[in-house]
C-alpha cells in the first residue's frame, strides 16, 4: 500500500510541475515555452481547464502526502533512532591524576 501511494504521489507531482509551469502568468512572464498569447486550448479557455486541473492535482497532492503520512506512522520499528542514541561521558580522572 505505501508503494502504491508513493508512486501516486511522485506522479502527480510530476504532473503538477508541468502543470504550473504550462500556465501564463498575469503579466505574460509564465509562458516557457514561447508563444506569447497563442494557446492551445483556445483564448479563453486555458485559464479555466488548467486551474481546474491543477487544484484537483494538488488535492491529491495533499491527501496522498497525509495518508502516506499516516501509514508510515503506524510502523512501530525496533530498528535504532537518533532519539534512542545515549551520548558516552568521558571517564573522569581520578582526583590521583590530577595532583601529578
Amino acid at each position: 500500500m505505501e508503494t502504491l501511494i508513493l508512486t501516486l504521489h511522485v506522479v502527480v507531482c510530476l504532473a503538477l510541475i508541468l502543470l504550473v509551469l504550462l500556465q501564463a502568468g498575469k503579466e505574460g512572464m509564465g509562458v516557457i515555452f514561447g508563444g506569447g498569447n497563442q494557446s492551445a486550448f483556445g483564448g479563453a479557455g486555458a485559464g479555466g481547464l488548467l486551474v481546474k486541473v491543477t487544484a484537483t492535482l494538488a488535492a491529491i497532492f495533499f491527501i496522498t502526502s497525509l495518508s502516506y503520512n499516516y501509514i508510515a506512522s503506524d510502523r512501530t520499528s525496533e530498528d535504532s533512532s537518533i532519539m534512542n542514541i545515549q551520548i558516552e561521558q568521558k571517564a573522569q580522572p581520578s582526583p590521583d591524576q590530577t595532583k601529578k
